[in-house]
């Protein structure tokens, strides 16, 4: 009689238990617990700080503007210590808004090819030398720039306005009359000079995590090395160009010591950006803060709230055209 014999098949492995749900993202060792805390407090903290100095300008703002018998956002006068005070913004948010932009016009470009030169032309040694100097600039104090401008940009700007007239004096937006060169043009050139660090620096350190592949890709198609950087490198480091450039735009609105050392105040508008006067929000508050009575300083800080609010928005906007333009983030690199 034949016995066939049955084969059986091994056991399966038994399944490793199931990992625990985690209850908080990221919390699972004391360490990570720590630091979220830490992290997510250090956030909400930043907020309220915000929100308290938001909430003190508001405060002081509105103890003055009720009693201001001018027009707070077109009169052309200051006098916040007269009873009633008569004052207005309208000089300082187009001194401050003139010179910042022309600060952005001539240090963004200059800005964003040294951070080019740097990183994809000069050698290794020359190009590290120029980012020590750049550098250099960033740590250079506001009221040193603010001597310098006063003691010789200031003084070598009169050929230049002289050319400026000469040639652009028809557009009656450069036309000179010869007075003295401490103008909104001369702060913006001023200001140019003290944001070009801060652009350069920023720019050069995005270019360098340009994905290598691309850029050896390019080449191999035949791109030439200016076309691999505009096919390859501006796109990827659009988005931290202008972060670049809205930290430097930070700084040239708010920046003080340095403009008012250049320039010659006066609470008039100019059609002529060559013309003598003009102001802006910082230069203004540290100019009359000392001899302000309360009811002046509340006057102030209502400027203040106003280059507040000014800050805000353009951050906000800053934020907005990096948000639609994450495909260049490096994520998909």
């Amino acid at each position: 009689m034949d016995i066939s014999t049955k084969t059986t098949a091994p056991p399966a492995p038994a399944e490793p238990p199931a990992a625990p749900l985690k209850t908080t993202r990221g919390a699972t060792r004391p360490g990570d617990r720590i630091f979220l805390g830490l992290s997510r407090g250090s956030g909400i903290l930043l907020l309220v700080i915000m929100a308290a100095i938001a909430a003190f300008l508001t405060y002081r703002a509105s103890l003055v503007l009720s009693k201001n018998d001018g027009n707070f956002l077109t009169t052309f006068e200051w006098n916040a210590n007269n009873t009633p005070p008569v004052f207005g913004i309208a000089v300082l948010a187009f001194g401050t808004v003139v010179s910042s932009v022309i600060a952005m016009v001539i240090a963004v470009p200059i800005a964003v090819g040294i951070a080019l030169f740097i990183t994809h032309y000069a050698p290794k040694k020359i190009g590290g030398a120029i980012a020590y100097v750049v550098d250099l600039l960033a740590a250079v104090p506001s009221i040193v720039y603010g001597l310098w401008g006063a003691l010789f940009l200031v003084p070598h700007l009169t050929g230049f306005y002289s050319w400026l007239n000469d040639y652009f004096g028809w557009t009656h937006v450069l036309e000179w009359q010869g007075g003295a060169p401490r103008t909104l043009l001369a702060v913006g050139i001023l200001l140019a000079i003290m944001i070009l660090p801060i652009i350069t620096n920023v720019s050069r350190e995005v270019f360098r995590q340009a994905p290598l592949m691309h850029q050896e890709a390019a080449l191999a198609l035949g791109a030439t090395r200016w076309e691999v950087i505009r096919m390859a490198v501006i796109p990827f480091g659009r988005s931290g160009v202008i972060s670049a450039s809205m930290l430097g735009l930070g700084r040239a609105l708010g920046e003080t010591m340095a403009v008012a050392t250049v320039l010659s105040p006066s609470f008039e508008i100019n059609a002529s950006l060559l013309d003598p006067g003009g102001g802006t929000f910082a230069q203004n508050i540290a100019a009359k803060f000392s001899e302000a009575t309360e009811q002046g300083r509340d006057a102030l800080i209502a400027s203040g709230l106003v280059l507040f609010v000014i800050t805000l928005v353009v951050n906000g906007a800053a934020r907005a055209i990096i948000a639609r333009r994450k495909e260049y983030s490096g994520a998909n690199a």
